[in-house]
């Protein structure tokens, strides 16, 4: 009985002092940590699994108006591959004002098909996410209110529509 727990300790030791193999090194600086949010414009499509928001790197957004032209380019080619798609309609009428951290998108006529479809919250979430590029707002305090013909919606937060 000895024997063989004799030579278990040995090979247990044996292992301990030879360690991983893997050598120390020195601290690698790794940058600075992320922090806040992202300063990156971000769009929102439709998918079959519900509205998905994707980054534009690069884009500066001044106003309202560009992040909306951003929305109506569409996605790119390798988006639509991955199932994204743009279900806004353009509106040459369509006009959104901010106030405190309310947005208010007016637009003559509708094209959305329900106040909870995918087409609402691509214009939601993409003008709440140009209101916090804009004005600094937090994004949870956006509330963004539809205004079709005289009849208003909302207001909405962005979240409504990603949590489906």
């Amino acid at each position: 009985m000895t024997r063989p727990r004799t030579a278990l300790t040995c090979c247990v030791l044996a292992l301990v002092a030879t360690g991983c193999g893997i050598r120390p090194t020195g601290v690698t600086a790794g940058g600075t940590a992320p922090s806040g949010i992202s300063k990156d414009m971000r769009i929102y499509f439709a998918s079959d699994s519900g509205l998905r928001g994707v980054s534009r790197p690069g884009k500066k957004v001044r106003d309202f108006n560009a992040a909306y032209r951003l929305l109506l380019d569409g996605p790119t080619r390798e988006e639509q591959f991955n199932g994204l798609a743009n279900l806004v309609a353009p509106e040459k009428w369509l006009r959104v004002t901010s106030h405190d951290g309310s947005v208010t998108i007016s637009i003559p006529h509708s094209t959305a098909d329900a106040p909870q479809d995918q087409s609402t919250g691509q214009l939601v979430c993409t003008f709440a996410r140009a209101e916090v590029l804009l004005h600094g707002t937090r994004p949870d305090k956006v509330q963004v209110t539809i205004v079709i013909g005289g009849e208003r919606a909302g207001p909405y937060q962005c979240q409504q529509f990603l949590s489906h």
